[in-house]
């Protein structure tokens, strides 16, 4: 691991909680370029801010929901991540042709033209940072898997244009008020989660996609439960409360009025420090692989998950590998027992099921009434039919 690494939770702290002083404006030409609140500049709510840095360290925890009253931050915080994301590598080729397809199934695994620019030695793909992909809730199914594309219709070439999923493969895709979301959406969303590819069938036309994201949403419990299908999908689940000290609902204020009024002013008083996280980031995540987990920090975990009397098997990968993540920001390469206290909360609640356990109990009586009654049942002998032999 790179000497260089900081504590990103140290930052974290030191930033979010200083206050901030109006640097010199800078003039607005009123253009429309985009300016995103500082990550760093969120008062308050430490755990929505970690979960979402943890989700960015190691994409292995499954993602981030946030549950919470209107007005408390989810979605400026979700939408102030794009300053932090890491580059990674992306396709050129509108079919997301990548090199490991060849390398894994061959040169037949990608289109002709990929073929011929790996032949010539030609790069497949490019750095390109991360982006933070939203789907609306008035989104359409075609938009969220992809259609016909019709401009290439009209130059004689029909092919199947890239949807919502596709263009979010390895990004984060957002859901702004999930449990609103239609249910032929969420399912083509849990199917692509899942196995980090889906299929598109328009007529004769096929095409599979590749769909690796991070799935990120946010939800006002008031206004509707989530399903259970795809709840389960997200890893960490932050209850996201109001800010309780007066103090600290006057710095978002004075903030958040800085920011209506010159977003630039604001967004450059934290350029320095969103650069440095952004590099803490970028180092965490290639050292991620280096984090082994202590075995008192395993067993306190397993421990944990089985006295919460939880089925989900997602409890051991999220609390684990959120524990790996937070160890790596805090500069270490081993997980102990306070990595696993400090993010059990995020990883284990909301993961229990009174329906379940209810049935799950009943069918284990179901299960012993049926043993005892076949103990019980006495088992008649038959005596067996002798053959007469032929000569």
């Amino acid at each position: 691991m790179s000497e260089s690494i900081q504590s990103l939770t140290d930052l974290l702290e030191r930033a979010s909680a200083k206050r901030f002083l109006e640097v010199p404006g800078i003039e607005d030409f009123g253009l429309a370029d985009k300016v995103n609140f500082p990550f760093l500049a969120l008062v308050g709510q430490k755990e929505m801010k970690l979960a979402l840095l943890l989700s960015l360290i190691n994409p292995n925890i499954g993602g981030v929901l946030l549950l919470g009253p209107r007005g408390t931050g989810k979605t400026t915080a979700v939408r102030s991540l794009v300053d932090l994301m890491p580059e990674v590598p992306r396709s050129l080729c509108h079919y997301g042709c990548m090199p490991e397809d060849i390398e894994s199934e061959g040169i037949d695994a990608v289109c002709p033209d990929c073929a011929k620019k790996y032949g010539e030695g030609e790069t497949l793909t490019k750095n390109d940072r991360v982006q933070l992909i939203e789907l609306p809730l008035n989104a359409e199914l075609e938009d969220v898997v992809g259609g016909l594309d019709e401009r290439a219709a009209v130059l004689n070439r029909v092919r199947i244009k890239k949807g919502l999923l596709a263009r979010a493969d390895r990004q984060l895709l957002y859901v702004d008020e999930v449990n609103l979301l239609a249910d032929d959406i969420v399912d083509v969303i849990l199917d692509a989660a899942a196995q980090g590819t889906y299929s598109v069938h328009r007529g004769p036309l096929a095409a599979t996609y590749r769909s690796r994201f991070v799935l990120i949403g946010s939800m006002n419990p008031e206004e509707g439960q989530l399903r259970p299908q795809i709840l389960d999908r997200f890893g960490l689940r932050v209850i996201v409360r109001g800010l309780d000290q007066r103090e600290d609902r006057l710095e978002a204020y004075r903030r958040s009025v800085d920011f209506l009024n010159n977003p630039k002013t604001l967004a450059s008083a934290y350029v320095q420090s969103t650069a440095v996280a952004r590099n803490e980031l970028e180092e965490a995540r290639a050292a991620l692989f280096e984090v082994k987990l202590e075995d008192e920090a395993i067993n306190f975990g397993s421990s944990l998950i089985e006295e919460m009397g939880i089925e989900s098997l997602r409890a051991e990968i999220t609390l684990f590998e959120a524990a790996r993540a937070h160890a790596i920001a805090d500069g270490r390469v081993e997980a102990n027992l306070d990595d696993i206290r400090i993010t059990a909360k995020m990883a284990l609640r909301l993961r229990r099921s009174s329906f379940i356990k209810d049935y799950l109990t009943s069918q284990s009586q179901e299960e012993e009434d049926l043993s005892k009654i076949m103990s019980d049942i006495p088992v008649k002998k038959t005596k067996s039919k002798k053959t007469k032999s032929t000569k």
